[in-house]
């Protein structure tokens, strides 16, 4: 076995909502694609044998991707059980005996933060830490100074190099693939910087609520759950530069540069917002201040980036659900075909539900020569089935000890540092009605040059005609 390959993994939270909906697939995928074929320990408390594991596993991959019999089997071999108390020390040793001869385990807590600390103290207390990776799930603290201090939890065990922070939307094959067509081609490059981009938009719009996840999300709330970290990761993707070297280090210190670039956020350059009826989900507390949506402007003080605005909008309950990057170029002069009539080049990256880049281009009019129309020169593709799903991609990852795709701490502090002031801040809260673009008082404050672009279900064709909002 390679050396650098774990040996085991073993993964808190077992019985949990996110193994039942992402893990067991993802094992079931990795045994399908070759990647995995080293004992998985499941420990959780819930008063539970083997069989009722495997049975829940099963249950699990019917419910989630389809069930295929030989990577099942296969899996149900590997698989095996710890029930107990994470703080109890017979937990661990029934852990370090299921371990084995193991020498590189991988250990997986996909638990609350605020278990990590006892897990730590016990895994090191039983011998199980030594040599192993540690696999932590977001959120990374609620704060920098929590953050801080989980750092110092994990640090006093494991080196930063065998620590993996997931977050599984790094991971997304249309988040990932921004990068490679950045950097892989030449079309985008040359213009892809102040000279000629007027404004870049970050999208995250989701259709539904909070999916009765309301004692969750009122502490949390769309800076933290969202914004902090799956759009920071798009604008690092966005406005980072090419790595000298084709190593994770080099790429992560990309995108530590960027989020360093970035002032924190000033109370005067947001809008937070409140679905109505938010109030009433259960686990919301009556007088609740949390923001189920937030628009922002912010600015990367590079030399690539100087002086253009980058606009987030990130929400529960919008028209559509879709995540979309828009980057607006300015006009050429105006002079001959130029000038404030002709539409807006813009360059549009879809990441969900489909992937898409789309460049606008002004063309003359069929109807009328005088006129000129934006069409989009649009490649699009869904994601096509036995496509590696993001789980699998960041736990083959990280058993295999390729870090690229997870946040090292430096980054973590940097997102930390740029939103916390206002996290802290006292700014309103404005309701919006369900099924719309959020409060007014977003086009009021943070709106970009041209307006908001409001995503609109993918068209399937080569080209097509867009309409100007301005």
């Amino acid at each position: 076995m390679n050396r650098n390959h774990s040996d085991a993994l073993v993964f808190f939270g077992a019985t949990g909502d996110l193994a039942y909906k992402k893990i067991f697939p993802a094992l079931q995928s990795m045994i399908k694609r070759g990647t995995l074929n080293v004992p998985v320990i499941g420990v959780a408390k819930a008063g539970w044998n083997l069989d009722q594991l495997k049975a829940r596993a099963q249950d699990s991959l019917q419910k989630h991707g389809g069930l295929n019999p030989e990577a099942w089997a296969k899996l149900s071999s590997l698989l095996r059980y710890v029930d107990g108390d994470y703080t109890d020390s017979a937990t661990f040793a029934a852990v370090r005996k299921e371990l084995g001869d193991a020498k590189c385990p991988a250990h997986y807590l996909a638990i609350p933060p605020a278990l990590f600390g006892k897990v730590v103290e016990q895994l090191v207390q039983s011998g199980s830490a030594k040599n192993a990776r540690m696999i932590v799930e977001k959120p990374f603290g609620d704060d920098l100074a929590s953050a801080q201090e989980l750092d110092r939890i994990l640090l006093s065990a494991f080196p930063e190099s065998a620590i993996f922070r997931i977050d599984h939307y790094l991971a997304k094959g249309p988040v990932h693939n921004m990068v490679a067509f950045r950097f892989s081609n030449s079309v985008l490059e040359p213009i892809w910087c102040r000279e000629y981009v007027e404004s870049i938009q970050v999208t995250m719009a989701e259709d539904f609520g909070i999916q009765g996840r309301g004692a969750f999300y009122d502490s949390t709330g769309a800076i933290r759950d969202v914004i902090q970290n799956h759009i920071f990761q798009l604008m690092c993707n966005i406005a980072m530069e090419c790595p000298a070297r084709d190593d994770s280090e080099s790429m992560r210190d990309e995108k530590v540069k960027v989020l360093k670039a970035i002032p924190p956020i000033k109370p005067e350059d947001l809008v937070r917002g409140q679905f109505k009826g938010y109030l009433d989900e259960k686990g919301v507390a009556p007088n609740s201040r949390t923001e189920t949506f937030a628009a922002l402007r912010l600015y990367v003080n590079s030399w690539r980036w100087d002086g253009v605005p980058f606009y987030i909008r990130a929400g529960k309950y919008m028209p559509v659900t879709c995540t979309e990057v828009m980057a607006r170029l300015k006009r050429p002069p105006a002079t001959g075909h130029g000038g404030p009539h002709v539409p807006q080049n813009y360059v549009r990256f879809r990441i969900s539900p489909e992937m898409t880049i789309a460049l606008a281009v002004a063309v003359t009019s069929d109807l009328d020569d005088s006129r000129q129309d934006a069409v989009e020169m649009i490649a699009s593709r869904r994601p096509k089935p036995g496509e590696m799903e993001a789980y699998e991609r960041v736990l083959s990852d990280a058993i295999a000890g390729d870090p690229t795709l997870f946040a090292r701490q430096d980054y973590v502090e940097e997102a930390w540092r740029i939103v916390d002031p206002v996290l802290k801040a006292e700014t309103p809260v404005y309701p919006y009605d369900i099924h719309t673009w959020g409060p007014s008082q977003v086009d009021q404050q943070v709106a970009p040059p041209g307006g908001w672009d409001c995503p609109q279900p993918e068209e399937q064709e080569d080209f097509r005609i867009v309409p100007q909002t301005n």
